[in-house]
């Protein structure tokens, strides 16, 4: 019974080569290069790498650029909060009318000036507060910054990923039109029935298709990186350079950790939100004071020069800032149980990042280790074995596609360690893979 012969898409080697050329050995071993590098050259651009990527999105991205603003906005009130009171200017006069004999007079005329004086030293602690709030959104903005280049790196690292799946699709379409070239050749030759051969070139399609959705994945990838450096219309030209295979960790968890409770600007802005909230307990306690007016006041009726002064001070019987009191209290409590969390999160955070680093170098060393070189040895051997009428083309097709899907999981291995490696640089705040 002629055994039926069928094709898959993801067949990626192509035959032309044993046609060509002599016979490998069936211990000949093929495996990925130790470093994969991703170029993604896009007409005359030239590639940037992450860092300038990073720079380009620090200086152009506008969630940080309104970010930047606001912080701006921020320390302005610091201005508003040191301001002193400003003295009051008061004046008047009555009778003016009078004549200069009239006994209802003489005309009266007065001048005074008026001031606020603040006790509690509410200035100062209205400038503390202040400078709270621009450090608390400080750190905000340090924090949005941190997550926009988790976004960036992510992208930079599926932007290399893409232009490399890309030359692979690109490598097995054209491979599998070499196979198909030959199989018309059998086909002319009569050794090969139309039926078989229609179905190989049936795969064809399939190969288009992928080649097709890796153009797609790549052109999709590039507008997603360009968007957030800034770029209003993203440009076919738009190029990056990189490595997909990270350097080797240099740190311990430990480490890590302690990076992470250093550098972590969420970590720091909650601390800032615990000073500024201590800040604002003081300042409600200074608000519960009374403070006094004091007036100077120079009079003059008829021929007659006075001076005087007046002093007002609020009874504070009923309005002792009670209410602001409480709820600075409770505002604090709650900002210190926050940094608790906070805290509880990063090392949640680092710790989480590193299971998934430990996981992507196991999964990617695999491959490395074994599978790229075992599946390229089945593949060699599968070709000897045809050129000599050992085996069916089905089995050496089946090979071939075998040995495609290793590397192209292999591939991703790569892209799932180096996003690992990028998530734990973003739990921990430091760059770990120079």
């Amino acid at each position: 019974m002629r055994r039926a012969l069928l094709l898959t898409p993801s067949f990626a080697f192509t035959l032309f080569a044993w046609a060509q050329a002599p016979a490998p050995a069936p211990q000949q071993n093929a495996a990925l290069p130790a470093t994969i590098i991703a170029a993604v050259h896009r007409g005359s651009a030239t590639p940037l790498t992450l860092q300038q990527v990073l720079d380009q999105s620090h200086r152009a991205n506008p969630t940080l650029l309104s970010g930047a603003e606001h912080l701006n906005a921020v320390r302005a009130g610091e201005v508003t909060a040191g301001l002193r009171q400003n003295p009051v200017l008061t004046g008047g006069g009555q009778m003016f009318t009078l004549a200069p004999d009239d006994p209802n007079g003489p005309p009266f005329y007065n001048v005074g000036v008026q001031r606020l004086f603040e006790r509690g030293g509410k200035r100062q602690l209205r400038l503390d507060g202040a400078k709270a709030t621009t450090t608390l959104t400080s750190d905000q903005l340090a924090d949005t910054q941190r997550q926009m280049d988790l976004a960036v790196r992510q992208a930079f690292a599926k932007m290399l990923f893409a232009e490399a799946a890309l030359e692979i699709s690109r490598e097995n379409l054209e491979g599998y039109r070499h196979t198909v070239d030959l199989m018309k050749v059998r086909l002319d030759a009569g050794d090969m029935d139309r039926t078989d051969f229609d179905r190989v070139e049936l795969q064809l399609v399939g190969f288009e298709n992928d080649f097709d959705n890796a153009n797609l994945a790549l052109r999709q990838s590039s507008i997603a990186l360009q968007s957030m450096l800034g770029v209003n219309t993203p440009s076919d030209d738009f190029a990056v350079t990189g490595s997909l295979e990270p350097s080797p960790l240099a740190y311990t968890l430990e480490e890590l950790h302690t990076a992470a409770l250093k550098n972590r600007p969420d970590l720091q802005a909650a601390q800032a939100q615990v000073d500024a909230n201590a800040a604002s307990v003081k300042l409600a306690v200074a608000n519960g004071k009374a403070d006094p007016t004091l007036e100077a006041e120079y009079e003059r009726s008829g021929h007659a020069n006075t001076m005087g002064a007046n002093i007002q001070i609020p009874l504070r019987f009923f309005d002792r800032n009670q209410g602001e009191k409480a709820r600075a209290q409770h505002e604090l409590e709650s900002s210190r149980l926050a940094l608790v969390a906070a805290r509880n999160q990063v090392i949640s955070d680092v710790d989480t990042a590193w299971a998934a680093y430990q996981t992507a170098t196991s999964q990617d060393g695999r491959y490395r280790a074994k599978y790229l070189a075992e599946a390229a040895h089945v593949r060699d051997n599968m070709e000897f074995s045809y050129r000599h009428g050992n085996t069916t083309l089905l089995d050496y097709l089946s090979a071939l596609s075998d040995y495609r899907q290793v590397n192209l999981a292999s591939l991703n291995a790569n892209l799932q360690l180096l996003l690992a490696v990028e998530q734990l640089t973003t739990a921990a705040h430091m760059e770990i893979n120079p």
